[in-house]
């Protein structure tokens, strides 16, 4: 299996974001950052794990972080951005100076459990 590209899984991101009415965010470095991380996760754990939470390196323990997580929905509906800021609404991308900081929804035991 040939490894993914981060400018590849941006395509892949990009594409997937816009069938969802989401956008990736706007901020090339950030976005970029996120997405080596979530390749470096895959390389470390077999798995897509978010970069911006602590993965476990047990898939079955972290596949609601795997991204795009369980959360990132509601978060971006609730808040225009997704806890780690990859998926955002157009209109987060828009209005930087709304920007709030997104809550943490995971419970807390898959956090420290």
């Amino acid at each position: 299996m040939v490894p993914v590209t981060p400018e590849k899984l941006f395509e892949i991101l990009t594409k997937y974001a816009h069938s969802k009415g989401q956008e990736l965010n706007n901020d090339r470095e950030h976005t970029m950052s996120i997405i080596r991380g979530i390749l470096e996760n895959e390389k470390r754990n077999g798995y897509r794990g978010c970069p911006c939470r602590l993965n476990s390196g047990d898939r079955e323990k972290d596949k609601d972080i795997i991204c795009p997580c369980v959360y990132k929905d509601k978060d971006v509906e609730e808040y225009g951005s997704c806890y780690c800021g990859l998926y955002v609404s157009h209109e987060w991308n828009q209005n930087p100076d709304k920007r709030v900081t997104v809550p943490e929804r995971r419970p807390f035991d898959k956090l420290f459990g």
